[in-house]
């Protein structure tokens, strides 16, 4: 239907990051490893940062320079199948490919990370 909102481009992306923290902490949970438990908080700990640098890189006008890139894009996907991974757990190689696919995204995530602060660190360090 093409429609689209105000409210609606706010609300999407804080869905999505409220359902992959959520699915996170709980298979770090039900999971009960050091394995999943490390770069399920880099993951969280980075929506975290960037989340607060996109909120002021707005602040200051200059949004745009931290963007949505390509690899956020990517990492995001690697998360969400990871998740269904962890979750379904078919088989033990299900849950093996999860955990792999896990750390595709931890790179992802560290990564995309770097991306973002290397675009507004001209503006994080000027004084």
């Amino acid at each position: 239907m093409e429609q689209s909102t105000r409210f609606g481009a706010f609300l999407d992306p804080v869905a999505d990051k409220l359902m992959v923290t959520t699915a996170l902490v709980l298979l770090v949970e039900d999971y009960n490893t050091i394995w999943l438990t490390l770069p399920a908080l880099f993951m969280i700990g980075r929506e975290l940062v960037i989340s607060a640098l996109r909120e002021w890189m707005a602040e200051i006008g200059k949004r745009g320079a931290v963007a949505v890139s390509w690899i956020g894009k990517y990492k995001t996907a690697a998360q969400m199948v990871a998740i269904i991974g962890l979750i379904w757990k078919q088989g033990d190689w299900m849950v093996y490919a999860a955990y792999a696919l896990l750390y595709v995204a931890a790179f992802l995530t560290f990564w995309s990370m770097i991306c973002y602060i290397k675009a507004a660190w001209k503006d994080l360090i000027a004084g």
